[in-house]
């Protein structure tokens, strides 16, 4: 038996952003992930009878199959999944802002890929797929929230860093979904040479909201006069919404409404937790407590010159009812993570991190005051000379399977992935879990 469940894991085979990568439903958890050639992979876990199966190709990208391209890896394209109330799953993928071929992007401009939408031939068989023609090539950064009433929501960027960012909505299980209607809006900046752009991370909140938390991403033109370094990934401030999907109104922590689609200048004025203007930020989160208050986190560092910045720490925000409370995280080590509130005052955080001997590690650290403090409960996975990337919280999670884990091990661009929970990594045959050497 090994700890991991497929060693067929490619690139950053997860990210946060990309979610959820895996589903918890009628006793299984299935869980989505980019394997070679950046096509993506779903697998299952039977808790009761301890079975696994898969993975399988869902699909077939565009991206991953040139060996000329410079970027060899490209890594937008990690499927999302949803399953839904006809017991079908959906998974979106393969898209960077869609091409030139694909036509005219009437919400933003061309990058590479193509956004697509594959769904189970049969409920709840992962071994065979169908892609259909039914969401915007153009689409970047999938995104699946599912309503109690059974409502899909696919919200992705229309495009590459020069696009709106849209959601697509069905109500008859993914048959047919709705044209793209855009919340965030991009567009050209007067006072320097750039453009506005988003990176918002959206997911369930109470009732019959979807919760928004994002950050601003500052699309300096390659050649301006403001910063010698050109297009860098800028990115700065911490915004959070709310879209109430029973009224269609967007609205801020304090139930304003807001119109749509957001613009910068809006933002600003209704939406902000945190401006920071001088850090690089990376990567919101937001999760929101059964009292309906929110916790909003992003990853910060500094600004050192050059076309990254320096080593990213999250930072947790709460609202309290009146304003937004900084957190102090100083004692969190340097990474990537996600919150799971469970209370009014208890707050998780699962957090990918690096030792200072070298040693890659996902950890839970907890928090009894309302995320104010955080203080290490538990090492969920840890190796030596590896580090690790980390989905999102799958989806109505089981105790023994809260997210995935891709192992990156050095010299080589495959990972072992794993699924984690309260008790560590989820078992598996180690001849099952050597997909590779079983394809060779």
């Amino acid at each position: 038996m090994v700890d991991y469940f497929a060693d067929n894991g490619f690139g950053n085979a997860v990210a946060i952003v990309q979610h959820p990568s895996g589903v918890y439903h009628k006793g299984i958890t299935y869980v989505a992930y980019q394997g070679a050639l950046e096509d993506p992979y779903v697998a299952s876990y039977n808790h009761k009878t301890k079975e696994w199966k898969g993975p399988y190709k869902a699909g077939v990208s565009k991206m991953g199959k040139d060996p000329n391209r410079k970027k060899r890896i490209d890594n937008h394209g990690k499927p999302a999944i949803l399953i839904d109330d006809a017991d079908y799953i959906h998974i979106a993928f393969g898209g960077h802002g869609g091409t030139l071929e694909d036509g005219d992007n009437p919400l933003g401009n061309h990058h590479y890929g193509k956004n697509l939408h594959a769904v189970s031939k049969k409920p709840l068989d992962i071994s065979s797929w169908e892609t259909l023609d039914n969401i915007s090539v153009f689409g970047t950064y999938s995104q699946f929230v599912k309503m109690d009433n059974g409502d899909m929501y696919l919200f992705y960027r229309h495009g590459a860093h020069r696009s709106n960012w849209v959601y697509q909505k069905s109500t008859d299980n993914g048959v047919t979904i709705g044209e793209p209607i855009s919340f965030l809006k991009h567009k050209r900046r007067t006072d320097i040479l750039a453009e506005d752009s988003w990176y918002p991370w959206v997911t369930r909140g109470n009732g019959d909201d979807i919760i928004v938390a994002f950050d601003y991403h500052i699309c300096r033109d390659r050649n301006n006069t403001q910063d010698e370094r050109g297009h860098i990934p800028e990115r700065h401030n911490l915004y959070y919404m709310v879209f109430d999907t029973k009224t269609n109104q967007w609205k801020n922590v304090k139930n304003e409404t807001l119109e749509m689609p957001l613009t910068k200048e809006l933002a600003d004025e209704k939406t902000l937790v945190r401006k920071i203007p001088d850090d690089w930020t990376f990567q919101a989160i937001a999760d929101v407590g059964p009292n309906g208050n929110p916790h909003v986190g992003v990853l910060v560092g500094p600004d050192v010159g050059a076309n990254r910045s320096g080593p990213k720490r999250i930072q947790h925000f709460g609202w309290d009812g009146q304003v937004w409370l900084k957190s102090d995280t100083s004692n969190l080590p340097k990474g990537d993570g996600i919150f799971d509130v469970k209370s009014g005052t208890e707050v998780s955080l699962y957090l990918e991190s690096q030792t200072n001997d070298d040693v890659g590690e996902i950890s839970r650290w907890d928090s009894s005051d309302t995320g104010k403090t955080f203080n290490k409960e538990t090492v969920l996975l840890s190796r030596k000379n590896s580090g690790f990337v980390i989905s999102s919280l799958i989806d109505n999670p089981h105790p023994d399977a809260r997210l995935i884990v891709g192992e990156k091990v050095k010299g080589s661009d495959f990972r072992n992935m794993y699924l984690l929970g309260d008790n560590g990594a989820v078992m598996r045959n180690k001849n099952e879990a050597q997909v590779l050497k079983n394809e060779d």
